[in-house]
């Protein structure tokens, strides 16, 4: 049977050794998942991670799928970075640190950019310096340069017929999964739609690219529509085959965020299950 592991950052996957899912079958994961564990393939959305995540070097060798990465020839990086600024300008926004970027290499032949150009990060420092910090910190100009053969590529490579949603990381990644593997199952793994607390549910919160630790939960109404969707497009009624979907949750009790199943789900998706961590763990045996 052909299985994919989709990994969610909720916190309830915090204790679980992903390494032991390894033999059982093909791992997808979300961000700065990267950071602790290289699953087959890694998925980003933000432009702030995925930058990230390549000037990590981490692409280089590992299969990612980020949104909007379109590479461009390097020969048009004065054109597309500079766009117009004056070289005075352009020495500027280097020593005000607006750039995030990575170093070039002999194998450099493309770039990806994202965000603002010269002209507009440095309109900006002149006409409001209290507005800098706010723009320097979030590195106004992104840009990676990139590794010939490397490992990254743009969700629309995948999605080419469907067409990148613009959805959250957590289902995007899985209809890559879905679309890339045809597998029989799904298991949803760390997918938390809510917080059993009134902060944020993610391993990565306070961290760089993520919200700080005592932001508040995020509203989950985008995920569940999302995930229905896929459901529903993978539900073996439609063009696509059908895959089995299992949520895996701390436990199953009805009564908390957490756990608790959409309404919106509620007899409206077949192709769902529902299991708890500890059945999880007695049946890929891991401790």
């Amino acid at each position: 049977m052909k299985r994919v592991f989709c990994i969610g950052n909720g916190e309830s996957r915090q204790s679980l050794d992903l390494i032991q899912l390894r033999p059982h079958g093909i791992i997808y994961g979300c961000n700065a998942l990267y950071r602790d564990f290289t699953p087959d393939v890694l998925t980003a959305v933000d432009m702030g991670i995925s930058h990230e995540i390549y000037h990590s070097g981490y692409a280089y060798n590992n299969q990612c799928y980020f949104r909007n990465w379109s590479k461009v020839p390097a020969e048009l990086y004065d054109n597309m970075v500079k766009a117009g600024a004056s070289d005075d300008d352009y020495e500027l926004a280097k020593q005000e640190d607006v750039f995030l970027t990575n170093e070039k290499t002999p194998e450099t032949s493309q770039f990806v950019m994202h965000g603002s150009t010269v002209s507009g990060a440095v309109t900006i420092l002149k006409r409001d310096k209290s507005k800098q910090r706010k723009h320097i910190q979030q590195k106004a100009i992104k840009i990676s340069l990139i590794k010939d053969n490397d490992k990254s590529n743009c969700i629309n490579d995948i999605l080419h017929e469907t067409k990148d949603h613009g959805w959250a990381c957590g289902p995007t990644s899985a209809y890559i999964a879905c679309t890339r593997e045809e597998p029989e199952e799904v298991y949803m793994i760390g997918h938390d739609l809510n917080s059993q607390t009134n902060l944020v549910n993610n391993m990565y919160k306070g961290t760089p690219h993520y919200v700080t630790d005592k932001s508040l939960p995020t509203p989950s109404v985008n995920w569940v529509v999302q995930w229905k969707q896929v459901f529903w497009d993978y539900n073996g009624k439609n063009k696509n085959h059908r895959v089995k979907f299992i949520k895996v949750n701390p436990d199953l009790r009805n009564t908390d965020p957490v756990n608790a199943p959409p309404l919106e789900w509620d007899g409206t998706v077949t192709n769902l299950e529902y299991m708890n961590m500890k059945d999880f763990r007695k049946k890929f045996n891991i401790k």
